[in-house]
């Protein structure tokens, strides 16, 4: 429960109170157990112990966050703050649906963004060794056909 040191004439202790029952407590000196009764009554808390149910936590899966515009033009976002890794492309670079684009460590973990459609590699705003914070912008990919 609850652990004390003690100094008494110049003798160290440690003491721990286990517990108590009625006048009765178990106390525990430099780890010899005793039972001591106390001369006054202890005083239970006035305070509730609140018991809560177990929270259910729901995993859910980062998804890549982009602004698309009416010419095709979208941005790619980081979906969780982490430091860029490998980098796949570069400027100018046709990537297609499913292309690496680059590898980044977040929450002690590896993730790699893919390429969720077809395009050119426009803006490459990041580099190998940069700290990203969550919904910065990596990268723009324009469609192919808006060139």
């Amino acid at each position: 429960m609850k652990k004390f040191k003690f100094s008494i004439k110049g003798h160290d202790y440690d003491v721990e109170i286990m517990g108590f029952e009625e006048k009765i407590a178990k106390v525990e000196v430099n780890g010899t157990i005793y039972e001591v009764e106390l001369q006054q009554e202890v005083k239970q808390s006035k305070t509730p112990k609140l018991v809560r149910q177990e929270v259910e936590i729901k995993r859910q899966d980062h998804k890549i966050k982009k602004t698309i515009t009416k010419t095709g033009v979208f941005e790619v976002k980081s979906p969780l703050p982490g430091n860029i890794l490998q980098i796949f492309i570069k400027d100018g670079d046709l990537v297609k649906l499913g292309d690496k684009l680059l590898m980044y460590e977040a929450m002690k973990m590896e993730n790699t963004i893919l390429a969720e459609k077809d395009g050119i590699i426009r803006n490459l705003k990041v580099h190998t060794g940069d700290n990203v914070l969550q919904g910065e912008t990596l990268m723009i990919i324009e469609s192919p056909t808006t060139t």
